[in-house]
């Protein structure tokens, strides 16, 4: 399908295809995604409610969970996209989830202004797609594909906020 087919929201046959398995509901962002604009903001503020529970994980933890939610968004996204038979609809925000969970690393100790600075810093990055992001988005496809973007959008977010927060402190 062609990039502008891809920007549309969801036929409702699109929309039973992708809540028709855990993969669909995972790749949606447990429904954040069906959201009707603005779906990778939607996706962003709802990765941000689980973040505050893996907030009181260690580092390792967090970073653990980082590395199974891409694993997990690479298949869910890879499966959700072949039932929408689009490679990256707009509807699919894990990528989001995880992508906001690593340019939220730096805010595990942080102030509370912190977390609103890495989901404003992740948006920004998300939808500039600056090199090398836009590459890695027109390249890739599938679930990899969906998943990679964000999350060097993330680290990009978690290098300039780990920043701030360094000169801040």
């Amino acid at each position: 399908m062609s990039a502008s087919a891809e920007r549309k929201t969801l036929t409702p046959s699109q929309r039973r295809a992708l809540l028709a398995t855990p993969a669909g509901w995972i790749a949606c962002g447990l429904g954040s995604g069906l959201a009707p604009v603005a779906q990778g903001t939607f996706g962003s503020l709802a990765a941000i409610l689980p973040w505050l529970l893996l907030r009181e994980l260690s580092l390792p933890l967090n970073l653990l969970v980082i590395v199974l939610g891409f694993a997990l968004g690479v298949w869910a996204c890879d499966v959700a996209g072949r039932a929408l038979q689009v490679d990256d609809h707009r509807a699919l925000v894990w990528d989001e989830f995880v992508g906001q969970w690593i340019a939220l690393l730096p805010a595990l100790a942080a102030p509370w202004w912190a977390v609103v600075a890495g989901f404003a810093l992740f948006r920004l990055f998300d939808v500039w797609k600056p090199w090398p992001i836009r590459v890695f988005d027109r390249r890739l496809k599938g679930g990899l594909g969906v998943m990679v973007d964000d999350v060097i959008a993330g680290v990009f977010a978690a290098v300039v906020l780990a920043i701030v927060l360094r000169i801040l402190r």
